[in-house]
């Protein structure tokens, strides 16, 4: 069976090494942070300014002006702290964040990253800090479907979209498979109900 989007949320959660700082893309990233326990003591920083986010908000939790970079209502933990959004930027672009997790429109073998563009002509671009995070974490996971809509593979040899990065994602999530992808090409760690003869024959 497919993963779900909140059992691989989990499962990113569960490889992000203890007292990381870590930035989860906008969409199904930010599910993460539900994910992550105190034990870990990651530190997840938005790119709207702040330090020690916490879970999503509920209820009377929610604070209108406490949302993470997607505009979802979040909670703050102890300790969290505020900045200029040009002081979060040089976070990420000066290598002070371990891991970032984006979403994808595509993932190349080699770990080059295409997700702000699909190039369709009628497709409303959203570039927002992902070039900064693909070059500035020291690591960059993707969590994405390994399908689209079209059931097209999005793990591809090269490719096709405009790219956000060059050799920059070292592992794959996808609700069928966990890759990890680099110079050597793309090695195969875990799969969710599906064998390897038939990842290869679908991708």
């Amino acid at each position: 069976m497919p993963l779900s989007t909140d059992e691989l949320a989990a499962r990113v959660a569960r490889d992000i090494p203890a007292y990381s700082y870590v930035n989860l893309g906008i969409g199904q990233p930010t599910r993460v942070a539900d994910h992550l326990t105190p034990e870990q003591g990651v530190v997840l920083h938005t790119e709207n300014g702040m330090l020690n986010m916490g879970p999503a908000a509920t209820g009377d939790d929610i604070d209108p002006d406490l949302t993470n970079a997607g505009k979802v209502p979040v909670t703050e933990l102890p300790g969290a702290s505020y900045f200029h959004h040009a002081d979060s930027f040089l976070m990420m672009r000066g290598g002070h964040l371990d891991v970032c997790v984006l979403g994808a429109f595509q993932v190349s073998v080699h770990g080059d990253l295409a997700n702000w563009h699909t190039g369709a002509p009628d497709a409303i671009p959203a570039v927002g800090g992902a070039m900064d995070l693909a070059i500035g974490a020291r690591q960059v996971y993707v969590m994405m479907t390994l399908f689209d809509r079209q059931g097209r593979p999005k793990l591809v040899p090269e490719c096709t979209y405009p790219l956000t990065g060059l050799r920059c994602v070292s592992r794959v999530y996808t609700d069928l498979a966990v890759f990890d992808v680099g110079p050597g090409g793309v090695v195969l760690r875990e799969s969710f109900g599906i064998t390897r003869e038939q990842l290869d024959a679908m991708t």
